[in-house]
């Protein structure tokens, strides 16, 4: 259970690439703390990110009438097309 506003301490063992890429966030003046908390937000973020964009994708594909369109608007640009 995750409790709003309350600061836990939780402990972790980093491996050298983990340690050389918080070395990498502490060197533009975070602290350790804060830049692992970023850098877990931002993380999650990417995530809910990707997963969002996938979901809209795949919405995307399955609507029949806007491939149908895709496919009109396609073949409209293939036909204005300067031949050569």
């Amino acid at each position: 259970m995750i409790q709003s506003g309350v600061a836990q301490a939780v402990s972790v063992r980093l491996d050298d690439e983990a340690m050389r890429a918080l070395a990498q966030l502490e060197a533009t003046g975070k602290s350790r703390s804060a830049a692992i908390r970023t850098a877990l937000v931002e993380a999650a973020s990417r995530l809910r990110d990707k997963e969002a964009l996938a979901a809209e994708v795949a919405a995307l594909e399955a609507d029949e009438d806007d491939r149908a369109e895709m496919l009109t608007v396609a073949e409209l640009m293939e036909s204005m097309r300067a031949t050569g």
